[in-house]
């Protein structure tokens, strides 16, 4: 099975690219986050059309989550109940969709981008991440295999940006991130990159800004994360760079797992 994780920036900008890589790539099970439309805007006919089944959580011109499986989709969650909401507690956004594909139990995961650290939205990620990280906990050590994948909007390691010096005092690296990145990855699940690759870990992200892409001007922020049931089946797992080429991509790139179920 071939599981991948997009940030699209906007599924309506993305669509011709997003459904011709899907069918280039052969890719089973792709997680989306980002798709800014409503729950009810969601252009499924064109992944149905292709014979893949739909599963959307979406809120408008804001943040959105989907998973798109031509192997199934069943026990699907939308959110989670403790989840924390921005700015008082009572308006949830659409960052999290849970689904079961051909046995293999997913996650599309948007986190908060914190913003920066004195803003208010830099706590909500913090709160927002310990709840899932409890939510997911009973889920990550159940016997099925499972993948929490997505924009973590965090780059673990001084190794995953591509100067740390310009980083410094910002969003993404902070320690209290990168222990809360650490305590999901404690609940029993493990990156599939150093698994599956050797050397360096390739960027996911660039900015659209100063040509960062073609500078080399990275992070690694987009992660897929398996429990201890999946983990052992990756067999491979890459970045494809090519899709953040071209006319009108996205500012990130799909990130690439096999797995033999």
């Amino acid at each position: 099975m071939r599981i991948a994780t997009w940030n699209v920036n906007s599924i309506t900008a993305r669509l011709p690219r997003v459904t011709e890589w899907l069918q280039a790539s052969g890719t089973d099970v792709l997680c989306l986050q980002e798709t800014k439309v409503a729950a009810d805007a969601f252009p499924g006919e064109a992944f149905t059309d292709l014979g893949y089944d739909v599963a959307h959580h979406g809120q408008g011109r804001w943040n959105g989550v989907a998973v798109v499986s031509r192997v199934g989709i069943d026990d699907v969650e939308r959110g989670f109940p403790t989840d924390p909401g921005f700015p008082d507690h009572e308006t949830l956004e659409a960052r999290a969709i849970g689904a079961t594909c051909g046995g293999v139990r997913v996650w599309s995961l948007y986190v908060p981008n914190g913003r920066t650290p004195d803003d208010a939205h830099y706590a909500y990620k913090l709160a927002w991440l310990d709840a899932i990280t409890t939510h997911l906990s009973p889920q990550v050590a159940a016997p099925t295999p499972l993948a929490l994948v997505g924009d973590f909007n965090i780059a673990p390691t001084d190794a995953d940006v591509w100067d740390p010096a310009k980083f410094v005092g910002a969003t993404h690296v902070t320690d209290a991130e990168r222990t809360a990145f650490e305590a999901v990855k404690q609940l029993g699940l493990s990156d599939v990159f150093p698994r599956a690759l050797k050397g360096d870990h390739p960027f996911t992200f660039w900015d659209y800004r100063d040509g960062a892409f073609h500078r080399g001007m990275g992070m690694r922020i987009d992660f897929v994360l398996a429990n201890a049931a999946l983990a052992d089946a990756v067999n491979d797992a890459y970045v494809d760079r090519d899709a953040r080429k071209g006319k009108g991509p996205s500012d990130h790139a799909p990130v690439v797992v096999d797995i033999d179920v």
